[in-house]
């Protein structure tokens, strides 16, 4: 049984983009020195993240939101990078699969959904667009990574694939929170004990 995307909604990035001053979003790491595979294990898997299936970028005039980071499907990994001056936003997808010139242009469902999918094979990847939306795929061992989002330039697209790469000691940090104690996993904050377990969007008087 597949497990629903745990991934803020690409609509409630909007309080994200407001918070770009301050300290929930992160720039490039500091230090190239690869995370540990034991600290990436234990903090992905605390998650419900395959530690395969850990990615990060940098993708040009985007910032990662730390929010956005989480769980996609059953154990991939999925987060987003937002340009408050432009108003985009790059999405890193890493689900299980692979894509092929015979399954490239199908959807995925972040696509247009009226509008047909063309495929064009681009290095090791595949560049797939639809109107305004557009995504590299690029096949990994047993995964495959998706780099995308709707009106970002094509080389903006490429350059974040030709920069994706496992994270660094200090990248992990701002990716993944640090496992607790005992094994147990890692709660949500933004996430209600009640109903259906949306994010808790409410605020005070004034906004």
């Amino acid at each position: 049984m597949t497990r629903a995307v745990r991934l803020l909604p690409v609509l409630l990035l909007g309080s994200v983009l407001l918070t770009a001053c301050g300290s929930e979003r992160a720039g490039p790491a500091d230090s190239a020195d690869p995370a540990g595979p034991a600290e990436l294990a234990s903090r992905a898997q605390a998650l419900g993240i395959a530690p395969e299936a850990v990615y990060t970028t940098d993708a040009p005039g985007h910032t990662l939101a730390q929010q956005s980071v989480g769980v996609l499907g059953d154990d991939g990994f999925s987060a987003v990078y937002v340009s408050p001056q432009k108003g985009t936003q790059v999405r890193l997808a890493v689900d299980r699969g692979t894509v092929t010139a015979a399954t490239c242009e199908r959807r995925t469902g972040a696509e247009a959904a009226t509008t047909p999918v063309t495929c064009v094979r681009d290095g090791d990847a595949w560049y797939r667009s639809a109107g305004q939306w557009a995504e590299y795929a690029v096949p990994k061992k047993d995964f495959v990574v998706r780099v995308g989002g709707t009106g970002v330039p094509r080389d903006v697209l490429r350059e974040a694939v030709d920069h994706l790469h496992r994270p660094s000691a200090d990248e992990l940090d701002t990716l993944l929170p640090s496992a607790p104690a005992g094994g147990e996993p890692v709660e949500r904050g933004d996430l209600p004990s009640f109903g259906d377990g949306a994010p808790d969007n409410d605020v005070d008087a004034g906004g």
